[in-house]
């Protein structure tokens, strides 16, 4: 193509009409077509080019995709006269397991659709009617600026600064764009109230220190080819991800003769492609399996009780903590000798759903294989009491003796004792002058009644003598995210408080689309691609690997990076030079990072030309890989845990002297939810419902997709035994509603679900009609905003619902 037909075909993209069917059917209720309508049927229509087109030659360049589903991968993109045409991955190298190749999924080769989407945002928005309305109108980059500077000063001066408050998101993963360029901009600014946990793990990366001292509990990957047995306890790494080609290392387990068992209420995309076993199981009761299967392991000899004693305190009552030596040990609860009740297989198999000689029989495998590992997934502690599976799931491997041993795995949150010395780059450090912290899950409470919110509700930070938050939030900034509304649990709920502008008083959004949450917002600031700037991500969770984003095309309609936009507020707050560092580009900022790396860690990346000719880097796994506690093992004596004893605690006198006995017990136990079907809630709300990750997106972030949502359809799943009970039919509309909310989506009916629980994909946009009811399938229409006892984290996964044909 030549120049001029370049330009035309650019003129084109920012000029043309609208098409898009699912641009449409989002955009009906929103009130704001026009505006974000983008200007051509870009997917229909401009690319791939055509061969009359398409003369310029193709450039490939690396990059990656850093969205949060839960990898980080590299992406190549294929460049032909400024157009993406086209999107591959990491498969030009052989496939090593110390060096395996960071091959993406769907999501990630599906993103040309996302840059080129009909309704990437254009310009920054100002909302003209109600919060939630979708009324909006353009304005130019310099005002949307004025008025945040304007209202961060006025916000600042009237309620300080702990009344702003940068809300946790992920929708953006690398060093330019993201929530982490907002908090920096709002830290020179004079601070903000700060926020601790996430959405994603808050209950595990608790509850594992109280057992370990640390959350460093796992060891390498490539050590679970040394593994006899993995039990995959909720962990469905295919499309949950945990950690770029995790798959690929289970594959290699099993291939080294490992026996692989999924318990999980879905026959998941894990229990197909992974397992050689899949046992169902009731959501929320995965604390009375484990319970059973320490007492079929205690009950039949499989114990090594000298080994757990050496290693750990609370196991039973002649080795119990200084001061506790009459509480309840975690023997006596397990046998009932406490509590009259021993947790046999037959108690658990009345509460989980699964036979009594299944839970039996995975004991005495758990407990004779060895090494063996129990991995835990993140949507079991996402629960009412989330933080006891976990610390169970912790106490299993103990009485199986499989903590710091080749093929071993200890539990909990398990982050690798090899990512410890990842190298890492970013911006300078800026102090928050703000001392405050709140449980980033009770953001609500805090717009409600921060300024009555104290150490019990979870608030750190508080002076000697100050008692609650001096302040509730005013000011809430939302840089690529969308949990003020759609992630957050009970949507109701939370959009009548964002509609009440006396509570919270100003909202910002930086996205690329009119999310659910962008729509409650008073500014909207249209963020660029990360494939329109540049940057640098890592590793999620496993690694450690550097990957380069060097901007691929130009930003379209003129939108800007988060870094840019920040500088413009940050020129208006007086702030700019400290925050640009004497106004450095994205670009500089890249080049210094990159340098950086090949600086200090020549010998991983080697020269920059090389490194930038291959896109990304992991430092390559030893021969020997890192074990998890094995000097502790070793020598507990001189390498003790950084628990208070020293030793794994499995009765932990933190949790004893927490004050809350029946929610947070000092050793794991099985506790009944609050959302139950043993509950009285069952009696109008029968089925449970879960929210599991879905290929189609990532959390949220590609729910516009096409591409996506014709191979991965937002609808309930659903087994055909509940269906037929209420006269549903496959591909029926259904209501789906509890006291919380409602939705109306298709069903699906299939085996491969618990009878007693519906699965809806969490992550849909949520899409009210004019009652209501929502019509896209958001689950967090039925969640509750209510928090775990311990970590106050997400309990989003415990839902009771009623079903019925609509």
């Amino acid at each position: 193509m030549s120049t001029n037909g370049k330009t035309n075909l650019l003129t084109q993209l920012n000029s043309t009409t609208l098409n898009r069917r699912s641009f449409l059917k989002w955009s009906s209720a929103a009130g704001a077509t026009a505006m974000l309508a983008s200007k051509v049927d870009l997917l229909d229509g401009i690319y791939p080019l055509s061969k009359a087109e398409a003369q310029g030659e193709t450039t490939v360049i690396p990059t990656g995709c850093c969205h949060n589903c839960g990898g980080r991968c590299v992406l190549k993109a294929h460049v032909q006269d400024g157009v993406i045409v086209r999107v591959t991955s990491d498969t030009d190298r052989p496939d090593d397991p110390m060096d395996p190749q960071l091959r993406a999924c769907v999501r990630g080769r599906s993103y040309r659709r996302r840059v080129y989407a009909p309704d990437r945002l254009r310009s920054p928005l100002r909302r003209t009617g109600p919060r939630g309305s979708g009324q909006f109108e353009e304005i130019s980059w310099e005002e949307a600026a004025d008025i945040i500077a304007e209202n961060l000063i006025r916000i600042k001066e009237e309620y300080g600064s702990a009344a702003i408050y940068n809300h946790y998101a992920t929708g953006a993963g690398n060093t330019i764009n993201g929530s982490g360029v907002v908090g920096r901009m709002l830290n020179l600014f004079g601070g903000r109230l700060n926020y601790y946990n996430n959405y994603s793990w808050a209950c595990t990366q608790v509850a594992t220190p109280t057992v370990f001292g640390t959350q460093t509990s796992g060891q390498s990957r490539v050590d679970w080819l040394n593994a006899k047995l993995i039990l995959m306890w909720g962990w469905n790494p295919a499309e949950m991800i945990d950690g770029t080609n995790t798959m690929y290392y289970v594959k290699l387990a099993r291939e080294a003769g490992a026996k692989t068992i999924v318990i999980d209420p879905r026959h998941s995309m894990s229990a197909v492609g992974l397992a050689d076993e899949w046992i169902p199981i009731r959501p929320g009761t995965d604390a009375a399996m484990m319970a059973a299967m320490a007492y079929v392991m205690i009950n039949e000899g499989m114990v090594d009780e000298d080994y757990v004693n050496r290693y750990s305190l609370g196991y039973d009552s002649q080795h119990m903590p200084d001061g506790y030596e009459d509480a309840e040990s975690f023997k006596a609860y397990i046998l009932g000798e406490s509590d009259g009740v021993p947790k046999t297989p037959e108690w658990a198999a009345d509460i989980t759903g699964v036979p009594a000689e299944t839970i039996a029989r995975i004991g005495r495998e758990y407990g004779t294989t060895k090494p063996g590992i129990l991995y835990q997934g993140y949507g079991v502690q996402r629960r009412a009491y989330g933080e006891q599976v976990v610390r169970m799931g912790c106490v299993l491997p103990v009485l199986a003796g499989n903590v710091g041993i080749p093929g071993g795995w200890a539990g909990g949150i398990a982050f690798a004792v090899s990512a410890e010395s990842t190298p890492g780059v970013g911006f300078p450090g800026a102090r928050n002058e703000v001392s405050y912290s709140i449980p980033s899950f009770m953001f609500t409470d805090a717009i409600l009644r921060g300024n009555e919110m104290g150490a019990a509700d979870g608030v750190r930070g508080l002076a000697d003598g100050e008692e609650t938050l001096p302040t509730s939030i005013k000011f809430l900034y939302n840089p690529a995210g969308n949990c003020i509304v759609n992630q957050h649990g009970n949507v109701n709920r939370t959009i009548e408080i964002l509609k009440d502008e006396s509570l919270c008083e100003f909202i910002v959004t930086h996205d690329n689309f009119l999310t659910p949450s962008a729509r409650y917002s008073d500014i909207v600031m249209p963020a660029c691609t990360y494939w329109e700037t540049w940057g640098v991500t890592a590793n999620w969770k496993y690694g450690p690997t550097r990957i380069l984003m060097p901007q691929v095309v130009e930003p379209l309609y003129g939108t800007k990076s988060d870094y840019a936009i920040c500088a413009m507020i940050a020129e208006r707050l007086g702030i700019y030079d400290e925050f640009t560092e004497g106004g450095k580009t994205e670009q500089d900022w890249y080049n210094q990072w990159v340098d950086q790396l090949v600086t200090e860690y020549g010998d991983v990346y080697g020269d920059r030309v090389t490194f930038e000719e291959r896109g990304s880097m992991t430092v390559p796994y030893t021969e020997e890989p890192t074990i998890a506690f094995a000097d502790f093992i070793a020598d507990p004596a001189a390498n003790p845990l950084g628990t208070p004893s020293g030793l794994i605690e499995i009765f932990s006198p933190a949790l004893a002297e927490f004050g809350n006995p029946d929610e947070v017990p000092a050793i794991p136990k099985y506790i009944q939810e609050w959302d139950s079907p043993f509950g009285p809630e069952a009696g109008e709300y029968p089925l449970q419902a879960i929210g599991s990750h879905y290929m189609h997106r990532s959390h949220s972030t590609f729910d516009n997709i096409d591409w996506l949502d014709e191979a991965f359809p937002q609808v309930a799943f659903m087994n055909n035994l509940d269906a037929q009970e209420r006269g549903i039919a496959d591909g029926d509309s259904v209501k789906i509603y509890n006291n919380r909310g409602a939705m109306i989506i298709p069903v699906r009916l299939t085996p491969r679900i618990m009878p007693g629980v519906v699965n809806i994909p969490q992550g849909a946009w949520y899409t009210p009609d004019a009652s209501g009811v929502d019509r896209r399938g958001c689950v967090n229409i039925l969640t509750t905003e209510r928090p775990s006892p311990y970590a106050l984290g997400n309990t989003q996964q415990s839902i009771m619902v009623q079903v019925e044909k609509a």
